[in-house]
């Protein structure tokens, strides 16, 4: 999702992609080791084996699919093909999984989310708590460090974003379907879109203003060296 955050917002997809890629690269050797600690905390016994399979499944099995098409994509096509012609295909096919996913959730979990309305208010209270405080330390420092717009937006929302897909899978692999975790995860993804889509529009309207404020932050440290110099 973070590539629909960043397209949307208008940011630089490739750095995007070096974060996500990162970020895919972690979770396949501290995904299952926390997840494991997280649940003992909880006294929560589950087979190890379980997590790491979602860490394949979802992680390992996508990502090594992506790398392999691009190889081959770039061996036999050319880079230019791949940007102009294969990936520019996709962009609305990111946008139709977006919405297959909810209208998916909706069909599975639509008859729990009515009838647990506090359950899902206590849910998503905190997180929308915990995804705007986290962009806005993010961005805001992104900002102060004079980092440009198109790498400082992806920056701020693929960090307050969530692993909610692998979060989804998981919790229905280990607990099931109407358990009250995959519950939680159903609602992390619900909440997520509105709130990052919001996000996105703050990105939008202070783009402007970012460049600006990182302007006059170069012409005040030029002036100061140039006192300094004198």
């Amino acid at each position: 999702m973070v590539f629909v955050w960043t397209y949307l917002a208008k940011g630089e997809l490739n750095y995007t992609l070096v974060q996500v890629s990162v970020n895919d690269l972690v979770l396949l050797v501290l995904y299952a080791p926390i997840v494991g600690f997280l649940l003992r905390l909880g006294s929560v016994i589950i087979p190890y084996r379980t997590v790491f399979y979602s860490v394949v499944i979802y992680v390992l099995i996508p990502l090594s699919a992506g790398y392999l098409s691009r190889k081959w994509i770039l061996k036999n096509k050319g880079e230019h093909w791949l940007e102009n012609v294969f990936l520019k295909a996709f962009h609305n096919v990111t946008i139709g999984g977006l919405l297959l996913t909810l209208v998916i959730i909706f069909m599975f979990q639509g008859k729990t989310l009515i009838n647990r309305p506090l359950d899902i208010v206590l849910i998503a209270i905190p997180l929308t708590i915990q995804t705007f405080l986290i962009f806005y330390i993010g961005y805001t420092s992104a900002r102060k460090l004079c980092i440009r717009y198109e790498d400082a937006a992806p920056a701020a929302l693929v960090g307050a974003s969530n692993f909610f897909e692998l979060a989804v899978a998981t919790s229905l692999v280990l607990f099931g379907l109407e358990s009250g975790a995959t519950l939680a995860t159903v609602v992390g993804v619900l909440v997520e879109v509105p709130v990052m889509l919001t996000l996105v529009k703050i990105c939008l309207k202070s783009q402007d203003r970012f460049q600006e404020a990182c302007f006059y932050s170069e012409e005040k440290t030029r002036s100061l060296t140039g006192c300094l110099r004198e």
